[in-house]
């Protein structure tokens, strides 16, 4: 009987190992991103072996699009939603047939309500999407930026500027879904821009066992925004192990930073 167990736990251990893999494949590769953005860094620590975080680089129309999403739970459900979500940016984006960002998250929206048979009605599953998602314009230098919960973060001139997105999911929410709202900034040379989820300022840890919070969160990119970005990334992965110590990892983790660099 104990063997049996022992099949069965490398069986599966096999099996996720192998989903991990094909959920890696649909990332954007970084042979992609390097061309794409010269100057980033992913912090992408998933809970399990497959992750409900993901992040999205594409091209269209000369236009920069970055993403970052978090879907509903974490390990298997959670990577198969974020498959979804991954699948549903590039069916939209390769369509072209948008006009901000928040129109993306829009389609996606029904996207996901139509995929998961979601129709609003009491008790139904709220499964969904919270998701940043940015489009830059190289000539302009204007982002436009839309938002499921998720914020993004701007640091200029040793300040953080950020913009907050609209309190709702990707998905079917508790109350009428209403558009989401496109929101333009214009981007100067160096600013630093963070993309992320919430499992890093909700993890659990330090000498009280508490939750690492959105200021000491904003206060450490702050910090460290200046370094280059290879060593952003080694400094928020350093904070973050450091902080969780011995304790379980409660989430998927995944911080996306890059530095805007213009052309002229």
């Amino acid at each position: 009987m104990k063997s049996n167990h022992i099949i069965q736990d490398n069986e599966i251990s096999e099996s996720l190992r192998y989903a991990s893999y094909i959920q890696q494949a649909i990332f954007p590769s970084s042979g992609l991103i390097n061309r794409l953005i010269p100057d980033y860094f992913i912090f992408y620590q998933p809970r399990d072996l497959v992750s409900g975080d993901f992040y999205y680089v594409s091209r269209r129309n000369e236009k920069l699009i970055i993403g970052v999403g978090d879907c509903t739970g974490h390990g298997v459900p959670g990577a198969l939603m974020s498959i979804l979500g991954i699948t549903f940016l590039n069916e939209i984006i390769a369509h072209g047939s948008f006009s901000s960002a928040g129109a993306i998250l829009n389609q996606m929206r029904e996207h996901v309500m139509d995929a998961l048979c979601q129709t609003g009605i009491d008790g139904e599953r709220k499964d969904g999407i919270d998701l940043a998602l940015c489009i830059i314009d190289p000539k302009t230098h204007v982002m436009n930026f839309a938002g499921a919960f998720n914020p993004v973060y701007i640091v200029r001139d040793n300040a953080i500027i950020e913009i907050s997105g609209d309190m709702m999911p990707v998905g079917v929410g508790a109350e009428e879904e209403l558009c989401f709202t496109t929101h333009l900034y214009e981007l100067n040379h160096n600013d630093v821009i963070y993309l992320f989820t919430d499992g890093f300022a909700d993890q659990f840890g330090g000498p009280k066992n508490r939750k690492f919070k959105y200021k000491p969160f904003r206060d450490l990119l702050l910090e460290i925004s200046s370094l280059p970005m290879a060593d952003q990334k080694v400094a928020i992965e350093r904070t973050f192990n450091d902080w969780k110590g011995n304790l379980q990892q409660l989430d998927d983790v995944l911080v996306f930073g890059f530095r805007y660099l213009t052309s002229g």
